[in-house]
């Protein structure tokens, strides 16, 4: 299994049709390839669970492509709970869910890198996190590695140690 990556967003006011909204905005402004066939799953109550995006550096034909499967979660979904706040150095008063999900960054960091800088721009109060490296990338970290040449290893790199 590889390195997954998570979009936080505070608990409050979380809705995945603005999530998914919100994302058809981002990957537009980063000029990339967003499929969405409207597959939703569903637990075994038949509530709603998750639906996912494919999204593409180019059209999905193209044998070069590189894409990432990102999920949506509801808002009921046990997938959204967030505890980890002492990990990541947050406060622990700060109600956040764990909304959009990536299963693997390797491989596709710079389109990911394209998407979340697009994504946070819209977002700037929310969080993109590193989950094996319990690092997160905030909107202004993500304006100062947009700042510097591209690093294709950015996203294993702790954001503290950015250049100020």
């Amino acid at each position: 299994m590889g390195t997954p990556a998570i979009i936080l967003t505070k608990k409050e006011g979380y809705s995945p049709e603005k999530l998914l909204a919100d994302s058809i905005v981002a990957a537009f402004h980063a000029g990339v390839t967003l499929y969405f066939h409207n597959n939703q799953q569903y637990d075994e109550k038949g509530h709603f669970s998750y639906t996912t995006l494919n999204i593409n550096e180019r059209p999905f034909n193209d044998s070069s492509n590189s894409s990432f499967l990102f999920y949506i979660h509801s808002k009921k979904s046990p997938s959204i709970d967030f505890y980890y706040h002492e990990d990541l150095g947050l406060d622990t008063e700060l109600e956040l869910s764990q909304v959009g999900h990536i299963q693997d960054i390797y491989g596709v960091q710079k389109l990911i890198f394209i998407f979340i800088y697009e994504y946070l721009r819209v977002n700037p109060n929310d969080l993109f996190w590193i989950t094996d490296y319990d690092w997160i990338y905030t909107w202004e970290d993500m304006q100062k590695l947009k700042s510097l040449p591209y690093d294709p290893d950015w996203c294993y790199k702790d954001p503290k140690l950015l250049p100020k």
